[in-house]
């Protein structure tokens, strides 16, 4: 008989657990505790539910039942969205339509400037219709407060009217206009301003436009109420009848709206003091709401150029549009088609074209593949073209420029710059530049700074007594005064968003230190001073549809530092030559001071004439500090010497009386 072999007590537990019987049991008992850890966690959650939730869970069927006991889901009766459903929801946009959603797109964005877009959009058509007329323009401004957040604003110009038929798509219809598909300086670019501030004041009042307009003598003028229908983009025409008027042609806008007026900066009122500045062959008769009426006569009987239409220039031309030119156009060759859809081509210019791009001179245009446009792209942009003609732009002129800042600004220098003609992605454009310096503008911190030691000693010696020190520049003020840019597109002011316009950063990029200036980095000059900038252009690149501030282009910044390079130099020369001025004064002032007691010292040793030494030591200190008495004429020229200062500089002396009551804008403020 085989022994059985014994073993340990912990062998025997081991044993025993390794058994079939005890590891099926230890298995019931796990799956027992899963399923109870299961049924707690839906109990938890309902008890923190919220009740709709914790219905839910109470209803929810057990995952460990058969399936056949299952609940089936109860899913919700409303009706699923499906691509059918989609497409009828769909439909066009109209664009008076996304502008009335959107209206802060075109500035109507607050009360106070929704008026001052009212009145800038209605005087900028005035002064177009005038100045492609040939007249000389007459705008009259009228504001009138109707209620107390509510104003009327009529304008009225002698243009030269509009016909019949256009006044409704005019002033009751977006995009509707004659200057958006031309190459041609105008203040106007887009076809949306007048009937955007139209359509703002029925938004906001509920009235309708009001529009009479007369073309000739021989004929009675038309009176119309129109209001915009916004989803249609089209003008409902409530009122139309002919009616008599007392003057011979011309067009009246009248548009009741919403708004707020304030005097001060980016208000109406600078606005049109600014317009003057910039149009000073136009005479504006403003009747604000609160104040007395305002009359900005001409400052000359010049009128500006008439501009030409040109057509693009190839340097200009996207692929796209090169594309769509060559299947609209009605030439038969592709040389002719470069000849007549672009300026600056000629025959010879426009084989050359052809050669560089292996395709043939007589080719049809419409033919021309995709692969084969590209190519002809490419190599006109390899070829060296002319710039555009410049006759399509009508800059105001540093003269002019120089009567608009003399009109409304109380300085006592002024100068100004116009550039040469320049080009962006194919565009002519021009920038002009004006500047004023000193008079009612402000005192100067650099003449501040040189009597800085004689205040602080005097300071320091009140703080002695027990009295305070004070702080500031020595004129009590406590700041300097700083530099203030005013801002032109197509002669039309630029009022907001100055810090992101391309002309405001250039006035900062330059290194006005090096004329004379206080300046810190990355600031204005610390300057009574005024700068006028101004850009002429056949499509001026706004950076949004308010025409607000002019987008960073590298070709125009450059324009601008050259051009304020130039009346920067100018200005330095100046104040050169008045501190030189003041230097001598101040000498001869000392000479005179101690000439007595040179002369008697020497009566004391030897006998001599007194009167005569007088004589000859005063007339030795004249001859020394000569330059004290020299004498400048109103262009800033020595009398009787040439310019020191350059062309279009005029120097005011400031005893003389002002010729007209000074801008209230442009006064220094304490």
């Amino acid at each position: 008989m085989m022994k059985q072999k014994k073993h340990s007590g912990a062998g025997q537990m081991l044993m025993s657990f390794a058994s079939p019987a005890n590891s099926t049991k230890t298995g019931r008992k796990q799956e027992t505790a899963r399923k109870a850890r299961s049924e707690a966690k839906p109990a938890a959650n309902a008890v923190s539910a919220p009740a709709p939730q914790r219905r839910a869970l109470e209803t929810r069927p057990d995952p460990g039942g058969r399936a056949d006991d299952r609940e089936k889901p109860v899913r919700s009766k409303a009706s699923r969205t499906t691509a059918e459903s989609m497409a009828k929801m769909q439909r066009d946009i109209s664009v008076s339509e996304f502008f009335a959603k959107n209206r802060h797109l075109l500035g109507f964005d607050n009360k106070r400037k929704a008026l001052l877009m009212c009145v800038k959009e209605a005087v900028d058509n005035a002064l177009d219709a005038c100045e492609e007329a040939g007249q000389l323009p007459e705008v009259e401004i009228r504001i009138v407060q109707t209620a107390e957040e509510r104003f009327r604003v009529l304008v009225k110009d002698n243009g030269p009217g509009i016909v019949k038929q256009q006044i409704p798509n005019v002033f009751g219809k977006l995009l509707y206009g004659s200057k958006f598909h031309r190459l041609k300086m105008s203040r106007g670019q887009q076809g949306i301003g007048i009937s955007a501030a139209g359509m703002y004041g029925l938004l906001t009042t509920g009235k309708s436009v009001k529009i009479t307009s007369r073309i000739s003598l021989k004929k009675d003028a038309h009176y119309y109420e129109i209001q915009i229908d916004t989803k249609k983009n089209a003008p409902n025409i409530v009122k139309d009848e002919p009616v008599r008027v007392d003057w011979e042609t011309g067009t009246q806008v009248e548009i009741e709206l919403a708004g707020s007026y304030n005097k001060g900066r980016q208000s109406v009122d600078e606005y049109i003091e600014q317009t003057a500045i910039a149009n000073p062959h136009v005479r504006i008769h403003y009747c604000p709401p609160v104040g007395e009426p305002v009359t900005y006569d001409r400052g000359t009987d010049v009128m500006p150029a008439q501009t030409q239409e040109i057509k693009p220039h190839p340097h200009g031309v996207e692929l796209g549009l090169l594309i769509k030119t060559l299947h609209e156009t009605k030439s038969h060759w592709l040389s002719g088609f470069l000849q007549s859809e672009f300026c600056r081509v000629g025959p010879k210019v426009a084989e050359e074209i052809c050669r560089a791009a292996r395709l043939n001179a007589r080719a049809h245009p419409k033919r021309i593949a995709r692969q084969e446009a590209e190519k002809l792209y490419e190599a006109i942009k390899k070829t060296k073209l002319m710039s555009p003609p410049t006759n399509c732009l009508a800059p105001i002129g540093a003269e002019q420029i120089l009567t608009g800042l003399l009109k409304g600004v109380k300085a006592e220098f002024f100068t100004a710059s116009t550039r040469p003609p320049a080009v962006y992605r194919g565009n002519p454009f021009q920038i002009e530049v004006g500047l004023g310096y000193g008079g009612s503008l402000g005192p100067d911190p650099k003449a501040e700074e040189e009597s800085e030691p004689e205040v602080a000693v005097d300071a320091l010696r009140a703080f002695k007594r027990g009295g305070k020190l004070k702080s500031g520049n020595g004129n009590g003020s406590g700041s300097s005064s700083q530099a203030r840019v005013i801002r032109f597109a197509n002669r039309v002011p630029l009022l907001y968003q100055q810090s992101a316009c391309c002309m405001y950063k250039s006035v900062i990029d330059v290194d006005w230190r090096r004329y004379g200036l206080s300046q810190s980095s990355g600031a204005m000059p610390q300057a009574p001073m005024v700068v006028l900038v101004h850009m002429a252009s056949v499509w001026v690149p706004f950076t949004s549809e308010s025409k607000e501030a002019i987008a960073d282009y590298d070709e125009i910044r450059a324009e601008i530092k050259l051009a304020l390079q130039d009346c920067g130099r100018k200005l330095s020369a100046y104040l050169n030559r008045r501190r030189k001025m003041k230097y001598q004064g101040e000498r001869r002032n000392i000479f005179h001071r101690y000439i007595t007691e040179v002369v008697n010292a020497c009566a004391t040793i030897k006998r001599i004439n007194k009167q005569e030494l007088t004589d000859n030591l005063m007339a030795m200190s004249k001859k020394a500090t000569a330059q004290a008495d020299d004498h400048l004429d109103q262009h800033g020229k020595r009398v009787d010497s040439a310019s020191e200062y350059g062309e279009n500089t005029v120097v005011v002396e400031q005893d003389d009386p002002p010729a007209a009551p000074a801008g209230t804008l442009f006064q220094a403020t304490a």
